[in-house]
């Protein structure tokens, strides 16, 4: 039993809406075998994870799983299970799993739900994953093993990658307003929104927040002297680089004084209330080890308190309270310390809302100066302090105060904020009573620090009084009321056509003004520029342009391969548009039949925005279902439908309803809203059409206008850019026509038997002939598919240049052309099928089989290799062009001479030549 891949689906995905990790996972010699068969498998099992017992499996009650383990399931199956109970012992609290067929006995796809914030490269889950299968082939096996050290290595692991308490807070807030989230990496770095709206957030710092402000505020010193001008009270200090300069300092300011580093954070480091040189001395020395300098001040009596200020504004305060315990009169201090330690809310660093209490150095010598140690027991009710600082990070508790604070205390700390620069800082002070008035130079307190990214969680889950909402003040302050946070998402899917449509979507909202973000096969746009070259119909391209700070419009091509690979690249589109879906890439990725592929398309139906608008296709009645599937309707999307034909019942039906629909009729494109039938744009405007006779791009125009329309595109906006839309600019190997001397060359993506078919009834309309091909086909479909698809272009035409791409494809090499020749021959015994050597071969084979006004179709695999190969060869043409005219022009100025000799003979010649 093995693992082949893990792979991560961070969008929604043909299994769910939020992240999975997908496991292939090869059973081999356990194929046959079932649970029931191995001896005590079952009880081992629960043995070593007793929560599987919990586990549904489901029956709708506990022990579902087990009941079938002992009846007998599959390993893969028990393998998901486990992966989801060793997720839950880490802490990494997950539901969903699923384990289906992948084609083939024993081959199974293993499916996780992974935490929607966790970075989509952890390892976390690839290793959950193969510690499952472990676990399960070596129980299946009869063997014993010992899995603890991997969970508290997994546990702890797992700790540090997820996101902390602040981060997950500033997530949670942005999702509750509907404003897309994503993780950036492997720190607490997230971005929301998308395109032109789009922002970052680091933990408590947004990407506005002023870098200069941050530098202030790490360095104490200078923080102090900010302050100090601005008239705001601040502890008396010196900055202090040596031993020496440091007692100075003391001697300066008499005791007690606080030594802290320059540069600190967390109260780490900091010496509270020394009385003497030597302490001074000591508490610099144990700094510098870590330190480049310290602050000596005075040390001012009160009580701690941290204020949250979010663009000019209070939005919370707290009371921070110094670690501690309370006596029990039986347990001592170091049990104590283990019982506040077992509080659930106390965890490692900054990850839990409480940090866990360690008894350092630190403790002991403070227990020491009271006159406790660990092991003493402090009598019931009797406080023992661990920390003089009163800080959350070393173990401290905090109760909120946000409703007590004066409003003297505002103002000081809204100029505080202002001072340093900052738009969200912690501000530290000490304060004889933060509800009592405060007034400049009373002495009843002082600033003590200032604070860049400030931790929330004692403001989001305080150890007493009420939880603030700290995360979405922040959330406010970057989105204030009204301001959007998305851009439009347009998301196309089909079997052929997604490519000219994205193009042409992406032209109309180009010419209304907008800067498009597209991606297509041939890779990712901004505005008309080529960003990232290549097949670009995923998650990630579509990543690409929703992150570009530039858009303002999003058109996304988005295939069956991007989909199965990745899942969708965003959580919701505004519109989605199903072009067709017709038999291609059968056999691949688990998809064996149509209504597999059906099910995949849909996802890009399922996905769109409360009230969207989806497009689909009457004419396809795997389009028209996607309409009345539940996952769909749950979002009462608005449907709009397009139809070649205007008796289409299903349209008609649509319209009759209060539907909207688009569809040809005489050669106009027709907006049918009720009643009322609306003229949009003559077929043969349309350049791309070839005056109505290329079916198939009337339908994808039809597309585009449902498409803007539905993004309230002007009927006269859209006409304008649609007539402007130039096939051979703009479309560029979709149905592009070139020509090489007169004879013309049309360049087309056709790969399937629905796509081949369009086109080559396209060149027979339009040019009143058959065809000569230059034909490749993909190698990753299955032979049956390939089989069709030359068997369609062998009923076209009967002649053929057949040729293989570079990339092969797991193909052996001169496979493809047998495969692709017998396709030709079973569909024309008498066709010339001629195998060639590459593309170029292929089509100089098929130019020399054309005749002068026959049509050449170029069917490729790589635009660019055919691209540059016709521009070659319209090079030469022009080459030879060139000096066939230069010959005559020589000959005609020798003739010129001959015309007064002779000016008939001479006007006879050079009209020949003219002809």
């Amino acid at each position: 039993m093995r693992i082949i891949h893990v792979r991560r689906l961070r969008g929604p995905n043909q299994y769910v809406s939020w992240p999975v990790a997908v496991a292939l996972v090869d059973l081999e010699e356990l194929t046959r075998q079932e649970t029931s068969e191995w001896p005590d498998f079952t009880e081992c099992l629960l043995r070593a994870l007793p929560g599987l017992a919990e586990h549904h499996c489901g029956a709708g009650r506990p022990n579902g799983l087990v009941d079938k383990m002992r009846r007998g399931t599959y390993a893969g199956h028990v393998a998901e299970h486990v992966a989801l109970e060793l997720s839950h012992l880490i802490g990494r609290e997950v539901h969903f799993g699923r384990t289906v067929d992948a084609g083939r006995a024993g081959l199974y796809r293993v499916i996780m739900e992974c935490p929607v914030d966790e970075w989509d490269r952890d390892p976390i889950p690839e290793r959950l994953f193969r510690l499952a299968v472990r676990v399960v082939a070596e129980l299946a096996g009869g063997r014993t093993l010992d899995i603890r050290a991997e969970l508290a290595e997994l546990t702890a692991d797992y700790e540090r990658s997820r996101l902390g308490v602040s981060s997950q807070a500033l997530a949670d807030a942005a999702r509750a307003r509907g404003i897309p989230v994503r993780r950036l990496s492997d720190a607490a770095l997230l971005q929301l929104g998308h395109g032109q709206h789009r922002r970052r957030v680091w933990a408590a710092m947004d990407e506005h927040t002023s870098a200069i402000g941050v530098d202030v505020a790490s360095d104490k010193e200078i923080t102090k002297r900010l302050l100090d001008t601005a008239g705001i009270p601040v502890a008396d200090g010196i900055a202090a680089y040596s031993e020496q300069e440091a007692v100075a300092a003391f001697e300066e300011l008499g005791g007690p004084v606080v030594v802290k580093p320059v540069a600190g954070h967390h109260g780490q480091d900091v010496h509270l209330e020394l009385r003497a040189p030597d302490a001074v001395a000591t508490a610099y020395r144990e700094i510098s080890q870590r330190h480049a300098g310290a602050l000596v001040e005075v040390y001012v009596p009160g009580t701690d308190y941290r204020v949250l200020m979010v663009g000019g504004r209070l939005v919370a305060a707290t009371q921070l309270t110094a670690a501690h315990v309370v006596g029990d009169g039986e347990s001592d201090i170091a049990a104590l310390v283990e019982l506040a330690n077992d509080d659930p809310r106390r965890g490692e660093g900054h990850d839990r809302p409480l940090t866990r209490i360690t008894l350092d150095e630190a403790v002991t010598a403070y227990l020491a100066v009271q006159g406790f140690r660990p092991d003493k027991v402090p009598a019931a009710d009797e406080v023992v302090w661990l920390r003089r600082t009163a800080n959350m990070s070393t173990g401290g508790t905090g109760r909120d105060v946000t409703d007590l604070v004066h409003p003297d205390v505002t103002r000081l700390c809204q100029r505080t904020a202002a001072a340093v620069g900052l738009d969200v800082c912690g501000i530290d002070l000490r304060l004889a009573d933060i509800s009592g008035p405060w007034a400049p130079g009373d002495g009843s307190g002082v600033v003590l620090e200032v604070n860049a990214s400030p931790g929330l969680r004692m403001h989001l889950s305080p150890t007493k009084g009420e939880q603030r909402d700290v995360a979405g003040a922040i959330i406010d302050h970057m989105y204030p009321t009204g301001t959007p946070s998305r851009v439009p998402i347009v998301s196309v899917t089909g079997t052929n056509g997604k490519t000219t449509t994205v193009r042409m979507i992406a032209h109309v909202l180009r010419a209304t003004g907008l800067r498009v973000g597209m991606t297509s096969t041939d890779g990712v746009f901004v505005d008309h520029a080529l960003v990232y070259p290549g097949d670009s119909s995923g998650a990630r391209s579509a990543e690409m342009v929703l992150d570009d700070p530039t858009v303002q419009a999003a058109v996304l091509e988005t295939a069956r391969g991007g989909i199965l690979g990745k899942g969708l690249g965003y959580d919701r589109a505004d519109v989605a548009v199903v072009t067709n879906i017709t038999a291609d890439h059968l056999g691949v990725d688990g998809i064996e039949d149509i209504e597999d592929l059906v099910r995949v398309k849909a996802l890009v139906a399922e996905e769109i925005a409360d009230r969207g608008s989806l497009v689909l296709n009457a004419d396809d009645p795997h389009c028209v279902g996607l309409a009345t599937s539940p996952a769909v309707a749950s979002r009462d999307p608005n449907v709009l439908l397009f139809s070649l034909d205007p008796a289409n019942p299903v349209l008609l039906r649509h319209v009759r309803q209060g539907g909207t629909g688009y569809l040809l009729d005489d050669g106009w494109l027709i907006e049918a809203e009720g009643p009322r039938r609306t003229p949009l744009l003559n077929v043969a405007d349309v350049a791309l059409t070839f005056g109505g006779l290329a079916a198939f791009n009337v339908a994808n125009t039809l597309a585009v206008v449902a498409a803007c329309r539905a993004l309230d595109v002007p009927r006269r906006a859209l006409r304008d850019a649609l007539v402007t839309f130039d096939g051979s600019l703009h479309n560029a190997g979709r149905s592009a026509v070139y020509h090489i001397g007169e004879r013309p060359v049309v360049v087309d993506y056709a790969h399937n038997t629905a796509a081949l078919t369009a086109i080559g009834g396209l060149l027979r309309r339009r040019w009143g002939s058959s065809p000569v091909v230059a034909l490749t086909l993909p190698g990753d479909r299955s032979d049956e598919l390939v089989s069709d698809a030359a068997y369609a272009v062998g009923c076209l035409t009967d002649r053929v240049a057949v040729y293989e791409d570079i990339d092969l494809r797991d193909r052996e090499p001169g496979e493809m052309t047998k495969l692709i020749t017998a396709a030709l021959c079973a569909a024309d015994p008498s066709i010339k099928a001629v195998p060639c050597t590459g593309m170029e071969d292929a089509f100089t084979t098929a130019l020399s089989m054309a005749a002068p006004d026959e049509p050449v179709l170029l069917v490729y695999e790589k635009l660019t290799q055919a691209q540059d190969m016709l521009a070659e060869h319209r090079a030469i043409e022009g080459m030879l062009a060139t000096t066939v005219e230069d010959t005559i022009k020589t000959a005609v100025n020798r003739l010129d001479g001959l015309h007064d000799a002779n000016s008939d003979v001479s006007e006879q010649i050079q009209s020949h030549f003219h002809c």
